[in-house]
């Protein structure tokens, strides 16, 4: 059975057998709130102490004992956005190439780097310049923006759930980006003068990326251009979350981001400065660091387009690390389906792996939990035993 098929009997199988997590866990998830518990910011401890003391909730001891590739050993997949657009029949060959390598990327690492993207260089160090100024300034302007209490937009930090878990050695601001209508302004900083607009230009140019993306994926899937699109809700939403990662006395000992796999469809990031840290983790346990090309896109697949594609692209575990003596600043660009959506495989040509949700419960699971690892993920999966009784009855 091919997938457009699979995609048409899975409709009809969904129909029939919706398979929910147990309602326990959607009214849990329902009762909820998408917050994160107030946390000091980091940027401003450093700037007060120096960075010589770190804090014991900081501290990871046991990230030093984690296994590295070196340099040449191991680098994500590059992809080329402009030969996968090529439509020439003279260019046919070098496109079809460029797509097994795309579909290939998804599914043996969940991350790649896009060049040749199309996003006009202006915008691109707009926003750069705008991310580095609103991390410079004063500590007392910058929380004239920060989250307030049932929310997650703002300036400070996510996925803090209780006194007692590690901290991540970063400060960040998450806001809605797309579409406009989503936005709360309230967060979105007024300094530097030009960061409402400079966002404004980012986000729609890279959400356009990241649409064609979906659509490309797609074929290579064996669907429609628009079979992700379709089951999106209506063009789907779009956040960002702009980081700045102190340096640190003890870098080996902390943190930046937890390990953990993002909960959408695609993340497009960007690198702000030439500080490294990200670093992706390979099914030995090994993590590899990933080395930025100037102006390229980091590309990693979420959660959801796991489950849409019952486990044939991956999501995969990564983290940030933290650098001695420079900070490193990013961008992420989170794209997901509308809130109204339902989470579940579309491709079921196999046995569906995962439960079928709607998207405010999955994301209110996603945000109530702290980061570990892919246990979210693991959450998600069917009991497939369970589900080939509930097909057969």
């Amino acid at each position: 059975m091919d997938s457009r098929s699979a995609l048409n009997d899975g409709n009809k199988w969904h129909s029939t057998h919706k398979i929910y997590g147990t309602l326990s866990e959607l009214h849990t998830a329902s009762e909820r709130r998408m917050e994160s518990l107030p946390v000091p910011s980091v940027q401003a401890m450093v700037a007060a102490t120096g960075g010589a003391h770190v804090p014991p909730r900081y501290l990871r001891p046991e990230v030093a004992a984690d296994a590295v590739a070196s340099d040449g050993e191991a680098a994500i997949p590059i992809i080329d956005f402009e030969r996968l657009l090529l439509h020439h029949p003279e260019e046919e060959e070098a496109c079809r190439g460029e797509s097994a390598r795309l579909h290939a990327a998804c599914q043996e690492w969940g991350f790649f780097q896009l060049i040749n993207h199309g996003v006009p260089d202006d915008v691109i160090e707009g926003m750069k310049a705008n991310i580095e100024a609103f991390f410079g300034l004063p500590a007392e302007t910058k929380q004239q923006f920060a989250q307030e209490r049932g929310q997650l937009e703002g300036y400070g930090q996510l996925f803090v759930v209780s006194e007692d878990q590690k901290l991540d050695w970063a400060d960040i601001l998450y806001l809605n980006t797309q579409p406009p209508e989503h936005r709360n302004m309230r967060f979105w900083p007024d300094k530097p003068d030009t960061l409402r607009s400079a966002l404004d230009a980012y986000s729609a140019a890279v959400k356009t990326v990241a649409d064609r993306l979906l659509g490309l994926m797609s074929i290579s899937l064996g669907l429609p251009p628009e079979g992700i699109a379709s089951k999106c809700g209506g063009g789907g939403i779009q956040s960002v979350r702009m980081n700045y990662y102190p340096p640190c006395a003890e870098a080996g000992k902390v943190l930046g981001f937890s390990p953990h796999s993002d909960a959408d469809l695609l993340t497009l990031v960007l690198q702000v400065n030439q500080v490294q840290g990200l670093q992706v983790k390979r099914q030995d346990g090994s993590w590899v660091p990933v080395r930025p090309l100037e102006g390229a896109f980091v590309v990693n697949v979420g959660d959801i387009l796991q489950i849409f594609t019952n486990g044939r692209y991956r999501s995969v575990e990564h983290r940030a690390v933290i650098n001695a003596e420079r900070a490193r600043l990013s961008v992420a660009a989170f794209h997901s389906p509308s809130i109204h959506a339902t989470i579940g495989p579309l491709l079921t040509d196999q046995e569906p792996m995962y439960k079928t949700v709607d998207h405010q419960s999955f994301m209110r699971l996603f945000f109530s939990a702290k980061l570990e690892g892919k246990s979210f993920l693991q959450r998600m999966k069917l009991n497939l035993d369970t589900a080939s009784a509930t097909t057969t009855n």
